[in-house]
């Protein structure tokens, strides 16, 4: 493929969202079979739903899930957005398909697995991120509405929700639902598709 000519897809996650994570795997493969290169940013769903009544283990979850995004923010500030496919990479591996515990040595161990240093994880705790976090979610949310969630994709212009898939696609079957979700996004008018999910996210 000619670099010169690659798209770029721009993605918002959480990094405590199992659904994003599954939607990262499938664009690393569509980088593989299309010529597209994404780039990661960071949203909160707990910004999202700060002001919503939440069943009360959701809201705790929510409230946590503060803390690995303002470590995303924390390291991006101090040595650039490069470093948010890799620290993405390790800490949705230990949070997802792993089941880590979702505290700080969680967090540590990606941070040194990554190169970056574990201090970052004082993040989790400091309400001193909490800004550029919300200008990093408001960049990507505000193309779709904030009645959705993560994972957002944005691509010369056309932004959307989702697509929500599992397992994640691999291969060119990564690439054909690349093109068909790119295709109705890019129709004017069109909103959405959607059936009820009957399993839960399957990593492998």
């Amino acid at each position: 493929m000619n670099d010169t000519k690659r798209a770029v897809a721009d993605f918002w996650f959480d990094p405590m969202c199992p659904w994003a994570w599954m939607s990262s795997r499938w664009m690393l493969e569509v980088e593989q079979v299309r010529p597209v290169e994404t780039r990661f940013h960071v949203m909160s769903l707990g910004y999202l739903n700060a002001d919503k009544d939440l069943p009360e283990e959701y809201g705790e979850a929510m409230a946590y899930a503060w803390g690995p995004a303002r470590v995303c923010i924390a390291a991006a500030q101090r040595y650039g957005d490069q470093v948010l496919p890799d620290l993405y990479t390790a800490l949705g591996t230990r949070f997802h398909p792993g089941e880590a515990p979702h505290g700080r040595a969680t967090v540590e161990s990606a941070l040194t697995e990554v190169g970056l240093p574990v201090e970052l994880a004082d993040a989790m705790e400091s309400t001193d991120y909490d800004e550029a976090l919300k200008k990093s979610h408001h960049a990507g949310m505000d193309q779709v509405g904030m009645e959705v969630g993560t994972p957002v994709i944005s691509v010369e212009g056309t932004a959307f929700f989702g697509p929500v898939v599992t397992p994640s696609p691999k291969g060119e079957a990564a690439g054909r639902l690349w093109d068909g979700v790119v295709l109705v996004a890019g129709t004017p008018g069109f909103y959405e598709l959607k059936r009820t999910r009957e399993q839960g996210p399957i990593f492998d």
